[in-house]
């Protein structure tokens, strides 16, 4: 697709924070290790935790597909796959949030893990679509699905990181009171 042409840069940028971003959340995650296991920790996980890596692993596949040198329209079938895949993934997701007890969900959770991804991948899969009368349209419509995905995962890899430090099992606040 010669509409591609002028998008190697954007997706070098985004593919690469999205592989950068992969690797430090996996040290987060091996450092939040040590705190105290709470119940139903790894619901929660598979709610939470999980969902940020797909998410940055969607842009890194995406900025990987966009960059190779397609012919034809089969790249927009390829990101097309995603978003289906993305709008499932999503659905299940939300079963997770409900189904874990380990954290009560409030609306910024649901925006930032359901509602935004789900929009992400929905318009992934529109953009395969509408690639083939507006290729020009459709690309600027995968480059801010890919954005988003991005700061949602940006959004919710600091959430987990902030959540997990400040908060404190119930016996840690009470020997932090009798001190």
């Amino acid at each position: 697709m010669p509409a591609l042409a002028g998008w190697e840069n954007f997706y070098v940028i985004v593919g690469s924070s999205a592989g950068a971003l992969i690797g430090l959340q996996f040290v987060v995650i091996t450092l939040i290790a040590e705190k105290p296991i709470v119940r139903d920790v790894e619901r929660a996980s598979h709610a939470f935790a999980t969902p940020t890596i797909v998410h940055f692993g969607a842009v890194l596949l995406l900025s990987a597909v966009i960059s190779a040198p397609w012919h034809g329209i089969a790249a927009a079938m390829v990101w097309g796959a995603l978003g289906l895949a993305g709008v499932i993934y999503v659905v299940i997701v939300a079963r997770r949030m409900r189904a874990q007890t380990a954290y009560s969900p409030q609306f910024e959770d649901w925006l930032f893990h359901v509602l935004l991804p789900l929009a992400a991948y929905a318009t992934l899969l529109g953009s395969a679509y509408a690639a083939r009368p507006n290729a020009g349209g459709a690309l600027f419509a995968v480059g801010a699905a890919a954005l988003l995905l991005l700061f949602i995962g940006i959004h919710n890899a600091w959430d987990a990181v902030t959540y997990h430090v400040l908060a404190r099992k119930p016996g840690q606040r009470q020997a932090q009171r009798r001190q």
